[in-house]
């Protein structure tokens, strides 16, 4: 099998290759994107629409942990991160050439995940946190081994980055069960910093190239030294903001970083992809990272309500590429063609319109709060609904050519 990929390896689209072909019975398990695209679609689908029902009193509080800490939770270490690990799994075997986990051991990894999402719900806490850190260290082992054996050392950063993730995980878990003196909240900003960061580097790799490769001539700039200090200022930025640090070294870190994410992207010519949905949606949504980072900036200052740029981040950006990512791969993957028809169009839309429902009560108080939620986690909720409406299928098939995958 040989891989067609963007400069550094990453985020690769297979070309058929001379391997076994499948049944339609074994597809859901060939490979970790099938049931884990499946799996986060279907919890973004639900879970959210069930923490609206709770923020409106029309439903009990999870057993676990209050409401609020719930939906932050499972819609980091529930949703997002089972696309990551959907996504490297694959990545992984496509990086190596080596084999990552399939059938059985796939399946199992799904159900640690499963568990994870029921005992989050349910409680206690203490089995919560071993269960989703038991997921993550499982998917490190997954993914590491076949980095290491294959001596595939550019890409183990990802091993650093799961880490990260399990730490902050364990440091919710902590927080919440009040073992530690730090704010719940906080390790979920930590997370989604720790992704918005990996979307930086990855994204800065392949929206460009994916752009250049589709539109051909299309007029691109890219400079080195530019995508080193935005990467650098914006995990500055982040970090600050993490911090208990002077507000003001906050929101100017963050202004600065947001220039330069805006130039960066500026230099790889969105306004060419207008027409072409599958590309369109992935500068959209990266546009949303230095309007995440303004907000953050603003939020620091107290002009604004801290969550609105963690909602600029996580439903704009992370929501969005995700909502990209999902469809774009899962095609190539299945030897399907790589062009976003109304179905797909109408996702990238829903989930851009929930992400601006979702900021205007933040940003104009005078907005009744609940209905304009609502109508966020409605449009989020359908968004992936009708991604499950076509992809369902295609997950669980096998592709299109025959072959393994």
């Amino acid at each position: 099998m040989k891989s067609l990929s963007a400069p550094g390896g990453l985020v690769p689209l297979l070309e058929p290759g001379p391997t076994a072909p499948q049944s339609g019975r074994r597809a859901l398990f060939r490979l970790g994107f099938r049931p884990f695209y499946l799996l986060a679609a279907f919890w973004a689908a639900l879970a959210v629409p069930l923490w609206v029902a709770q923020f409106a009193g029309l439903l009990a509080s999870p057993a676990a942990y209050p409401a609020m800490l719930w939906h932050a939770h499972e819609m980091t270490f529930g949703f997002v991160l089972a696309v990551i690990v959907g996504f490297l799994l694959t990545a992984g075997r496509v990086w190596t050439g080596l084999p990552t986990p399939t059938g059985a051991p796939l399946a199992a990894l799904a159900g640690l995940w499963i568990a994870a999402r029921v005992f989050n719900y349910t409680g206690p806490g203490t089995l919560a946190m071993l269960l989703d850190a038991a997921f993550i260290v499982a998917s490190m082992v997954a993914i590491g081994l076949v980095l290491l054996k294959a001596r595939n050392y550019r890409n183990v950063f990802v091993l650093a980055v799961l880490t990260a993730f399990l730490v902050a995980n364990t440091l919710f878990h902590l927080a919440v069960a009040g073992r530690i003196d730090v704010s719940p909240l906080q390790a979920i900003r930590f997370f989604v910093y720790a992704v918005v960061l990996l979307i930086c580097v990855i994204g800065g790799r392949v929206i460009p190239t994916f752009t250049a490769n589709a539109l051909r001539g299309v007029r691109q700039w890219r400079h080195a030294r530019l995508d080193a200090a935005s990467l650098a200022l914006t995990a500055l930025a982040l970090l600050l903001a993490l911090l208990p640090v002077p507000v003001a070294a906050i929101a100017l870190a963050c202004a600065l970083a947001a220039a330069l994410q805006l130039a960066r992207l500026v230099g790889w010519n969105p306004r060419a992809t207008r027409r072409t949905p599958i590309l369109w949606i992935l500068h959209v949504s990266y546009a949303w990272i230095p309007i995440g980072l303004v907000l953050t900036g603003l939020g620091a200052l107290g002009w604004v309500p801290e969550s609105a740029g963690v909602h600029a981040l996580t439903v704009g950006a992370i929501g969005g590429l995700i909502i990209g990512m999902i469809t774009r791969t899962a095609l190539g993957h299945t030897a399907r063609p790589l062009k976003a028809e109304a179905i797909e169009t109408t996702a990238y839309l829903l989930v851009q319109l929930a992400v601006l429902l979702r900021l205007a009560p933040m940003l104009i108080p005078a907005l009744p709060y609940l209905v304009w939620t609502a109508a966020a986690a409605a449009a989020w909720s359908l968004a992936f609904t009708v991604y499950l409406r076509k992809y369902a299928a295609v997950l669980t098939s096998p592709r299109l050519d025959g072959r393994d995958g």
